[in-house]
């Protein structure tokens, strides 16, 4: 059985993270962690949570983000930073699968909950602004060590003590490969037709192909 174990289920709200005299930058990247709760998660977020950008986070793709815990222990190496868990500002800091285990449409049961796996999460500015690492976006896409981004496709109640259970694997495009093809082999167009072609890889993605 393949699933992944929750390690923090994490909200936030949105407030101005730019820094004194700057321009105000709208962000609902600092998360807390909620385990003791159990929250509804519908079909556009988790009850508690606000995204800030309707843009470039929430929606019907992008309910969800999460980020493998396994990732971490590599940031903080590299960094030199004590990294607090939600520090990417996902919902789920997910232990058991990462860009390389995860495909394009796979289908996990979560709690009462069905949600799929929609597209990578896109490396934002607005992780370097928190740290103080302006070349973090960058690393990221350099590594692949992306995060993911789940669409619901049943609502209901979730906890930090349900497992992602996958249910359902529908393509063999992993979420690594996604990030190989838009990031580092932008000119193989075999490949971006292969991703274009998927169903289950959000629009928005498909797009920016």
């Amino acid at each position: 059985m393949i699933k992944g174990t929750i390690v923090s289920l994490n909200i936030g709200n949105s407030k101005n993270i730019a820094a004194y005299g700057e321009k105000e930058v709208l962000s609902a990247i600092h998360k807390q962690s909620v385990n003791e709760q159990v929250l509804y998660l519908s079909v556009t977020q988790i009850e508690g949570d606000e995204q800030a950008d309707l843009i470039n986070h929430g929606g019907l793709d992008k309910a969800v983000c999460v980020y493998p815990y396994e990732h971490y222990h590599y940031w903080n190496e590299k960094l030199g930073l004590s990294l607090p868990i939600g520090a990417f500002g996902e919902n789920i800091t997910l232990r058991g699968l990462t860009e390389t285990d995860v495909f394009i449409g796979d289908t996990f049961q979560w709690g009462e909950a069905v949600v799929q796996v929609s597209q990578p999460r896109r490396p934002c500015f607005k992780v370097a602004k928190r740290h103080g690492v302006k070349k973090f976006p960058l690393y990221i896409q350099e590594t692949g060590y992306s995060g993911f981004y789940l669409r619901v496709l049943q609502d209901g109640n979730i906890s930090v003590n349900d497992s992602l259970i996958l249910l359902e694997r529908k393509t063999d495009s992993s979420i690594e490969f996604v990030n190989k093809v838009t990031y580092h082999d932008k000119q193989n167009k075999e490949a971006i037709h292969r991703l274009l072609e998927l169903r289950e890889l959000s629009d928005a993605w498909k797009e920016s192909l």
